[in-house]
């Protein structure tokens, strides 16, 4: 039986999976993961039993990444750790979105090669040939180049994640990214959900990039990655 008191943000990846992402999910009992090509996270019910570690295996497949995101169940032993990132969590608190000024092209189709090209210089985070498909991209160009690009990730019910904000070396310092993420924080209110984001406690550029456009952190949050058994 669902929590009733479980908020969708506790497990975003598992709440859009079984919700506004099901097209792009593959399922197996209790376990579910977003199709391969599209993300690597994946997710169990909230204190999972034997048998939903068995299906989430069974799913990915024997000696492969499951990617639990911010989930804190822990794997069974024989499950082998291969990443644990310390992050945090930030929402939008409210009011009129941030000004912006310049232009933002949406990304469609065409524009996947350039997308997985900047994301192969820049490494915002996880980035597959139809992870576009998750929600709306937008970059800027520069001399018909992009340099620059955001986009919309996890999207559990009432929410819409921002994510994979990333500018190319040469293009930096230009404001590229505060543009993208205030005209992404446009759209999403728009339609009635509410911008979040995730970022590495390391990465604190980014932290205080959100803070000033208004972002307001929700809590601590653990990235961490297993290799099925």
């Amino acid at each position: 039986m669902a929590d009733r008191d479980a908020h969708p943000l506790d497990d975003p990846v598992g709440a859009s999976l079984r919700g506004r992402h099901a097209h792009l999910a593959r399922r197996l009992g209790d376990a579910v993961a977003y199709r391969q090509d599209v993300a690597t996270f994946c997710s169990v019910p909230a204190d999972p039993d034997e048998r939903a570690w068995a299906d989430l295996a069974r799913l990915l497949g024997p000696g492969e990444l499951a990617d639990l995101f911010s989930l804190p169940a822990t794997p069974p032993p024989d499950w082998e750790p291969v990443f644990s990132v310390e992050g945090r969590r930030l929402i939008w608190p409210g009011g009129p979105p941030p000004a912006g000024s310049g232009e933002v092209a949406e990304l469609g189709d065409d524009s996947v090669p350039e997308m997985l090209d900047l994301v192969a210089r820049t490494r915002p985070g996880p980035f597959w040939p139809r992870t576009r498909e998750m929600g709306v991209y937008l970059g800027v160009f520069d001399g018909g180049k992009l340099v620059a690009m955001a986009g919309e990730r996890l999207r559990p019910p009432g929410w819409t994640e921002i994510s994979a904000v990333c500018t190319a070396p040469e293009a930096r310092g230009r404001g590229h990214a505060a543009r993208l993420v205030g005209a992404l924080v446009s759209r999403v209110l728009a339609r009635g959900d509410r911008p979040f984001l995730h970022v590495a406690e390391a990465n604190t550029g980014a932290i205080a990039l959100y803070e000033r456009l208004g972002f307001r952190t929700r809590g601590p949050v653990t990235f961490r990655g297993f290799r099925t058994p």
